[in-house]
């Protein structure tokens, strides 16, 4: 009985333990934690990491992509590393709000529902709402979509546009409804397979997606005509100062050349929006 109390009280201490350490990496979502963050010099993103080519798992297990090499390129600059967690990103939100992460960086899309609930950084990159298709389908436009089947990622800037503007896309498709996928990829390789004839997806994966692949020439790839977007960072409410550091350090970041080079090594080409370029570090 003596062993089986002690035991007991081993396992009872190693949980505490546990529980507190876990307890310790999440960030207090009414709290501005940028002293916690400069303290541990470790602050969590959250990512989808199949989003080619913002950031992505590699064959070797690390991560890549513009929107990696662009934050840890920011927090360099205050001595702070960054843990990359991929996530579901239908629940990008919950794991912000509840502090499991602390920003959410990839890709993400600045919209009016999102600014209810994300503080935002100024917009560092433009983006659009394309809609993908094989060339042998003849779909060149979005009524060409009657009857025919769509997919979208679960969660992403493009199903909200489609859902809330009806009149454009929506009305069309088969079941006035789209198959929903957890990443682009699988909705790629669904396309691909004639599962589906259509696929919602951002300018840039799409782009980068078929060119990699060496289809670029099979598809079309057109605007789907809902209103432009801006990817930008996403952060709680009371991570103000959070929010100011990655804003200045983008304006430093391309004062210096520093964005260039990123851009150019993921692009070709300088996609800096005109608030980056004119933002200064007051």
């Amino acid at each position: 009985m003596k062993l089986k109390n002690i035991l007991l009280t081993c396992l009872t201490l190693i949980l505490t333990f546990l529980l507190s350490a876990c307890s310790s990496n999440v960030s207090d979502p009414s709290l501005d934690n940028w002293s916690k963050y400069e303290e541990k010099k470790q602050i969590t993103i959250g990512f989808d990491n199949t989003f080619v080519p913002m950031g992505f798992e590699q064959k070797d297990g690390t991560y890549a992509g513009f929107d990696i090499d662009l934050a840890n390129a920011v927090f360099k600059e205050y001595g702070i590393e960054v843990k990359w967690q991929p996530i579901d990103w239908d629940m990008k939100e919950t794991e912000l709000t509840n502090g499991t992460i602390d920003l959410i960086w990839n890709g993400y899309s600045a919209t009016d529902e999102r600014m209810e609930k994300v503080q935002f950084t100024i917009p560092y990159m433009k983006n659009e709402q394309v809609l993908v298709s094989k060339k042998s389908s003849h779909i060149s436009q979005t009524s060409d979509m009657a009857g025919k089947v769509l997919g979208a990622q679960t969660g992403s800037s493009g199903y909200v546009a489609f859902e809330s503007n009806p009149e454009i896309l929506k009305n069309f498709v088969k079941n006035h409804t789209a198959t929903q996928y957890q990443s682009f990829n699988e909705a790629l390789i669904d396309l691909q397979n004639d599962r589906i004839d259509g696929l919602l997806i951002d300018r840039v994966y799409a782009n980068y997606y078929l060119t990699e692949e060496g289809i670029l020439d099979q598809y079309s790839v057109f605007s789907v005509g809902f209103e432009s977007e801006a990817f930008a960072v996403g952060a709680r409410q009371a991570d103000r100062t959070l929010v100011e550091k990655v804003n200045a350090t983008f304006g430093q970041l391309y004062q210096e050349g520093e964005f260039q080079k990123i851009a150019e090594k993921w692009f070709g080409e300088d996609i800096a929006t005109d608030q980056v370029k004119a933002y200064k570090n007051n």
